[in-house]
């Protein structure tokens, strides 16, 4: 299997016989509803996924990690098991059948159904994907550095440039990597390592400036404060 070269839960029953959440379940005459269950990014990135062809979670993992999908969301092994678990409950995944039996829990192959491709179609469509901001440790530091000792500022600011060149080149190796297995640019992973590489290229450029207006850094000339 091709590398994209470094980058190439249990859902329990409403059972409350006391009242409270899930105590209609136990009442009479009261109708049993289903619980919405939010859909996290592991959720939808694992939807994403199985909607190319059925897998196992040991499969989904492998190729997660091939994909380096980690690098742009945040789902770890135990999270893909969770959600297989989570989706199958709530009938967007259901076993697909498969030529040899399954070897353990592991193992059990599973398919996105109708329902699931409908839930990751209405969850693609929210708005907050496209209004939220980001916030990147590295800014919250620049905010604080003026309270930093004498040097550290230049020290930091180099191991950011080394970390983005590095970042840099690994990215650019696995786009190259990437034209590779997809062969033509207009496929979302090109798309996706293009602007993270033309972030890192603004960044570098803006450490270059932050260097040269280092030397006339001061406080506000006019600062504002809150009053009560």
């Amino acid at each position: 299997m091709q590398q994209w070269r470094r980058h190439a839960i249990h859902c329990f029953r409403l059972n409350n016989v006391c009242g409270g959440t899930g105590a209609g379940d136990e009442r009479p005459g009261v109708p049993k509803r289903k619980r919405a269950l939010p859909l996290t990014t592991a959720d939808l990135v694992l939807l994403s996924l199985l909607a190319e062809r059925p897998l196992h979670g040991y499969q989904a993992n492998l190729e997660l990690e091939r994909r380096q999908v980690r690098d742009w969301a945040g789902i770890s092994r135990p999270q893909v098991y969770y959600s297989l678990e989570k989706l199958v409950r709530l009938g967007f995944l259901r076993p697909a059948r498969d030529k040899e039996p399954a070897a353990g829990p592991e193992r059990e192959v599973f398919a996105v159904t109708a329902p699931g491709r409908s839930a990751l179609a209405d969850a693609l469509q929210r708005e907050d994907w496209t209004t939220e901001r980001e916030r990147p440790p590295f800014l919250t530091w620049i905010a604080l550095s003026w309270l930093a000792r004498p040097g550290i500022f230049q020290m930091q600011i180099q191991r950011r440039r080394n970390f983005l060149k590095s970042e840099l080149a690994r990215e650019e190796e696995v786009l190259r990597s990437v034209f590779e297995e997809v062969g033509h640019r207009y496929h979302e992973a090109v798309w996706m390592l293009k602007l993270t590489i033309e972030q890192f290229k603004t960044e570098l450029e803006w450490l270059r400036d932050l260097e040269r207006d280092l030397p006339h850094r001061g406080p506000a000339n006019n600062p504002e404060y809150t009053h009560e």
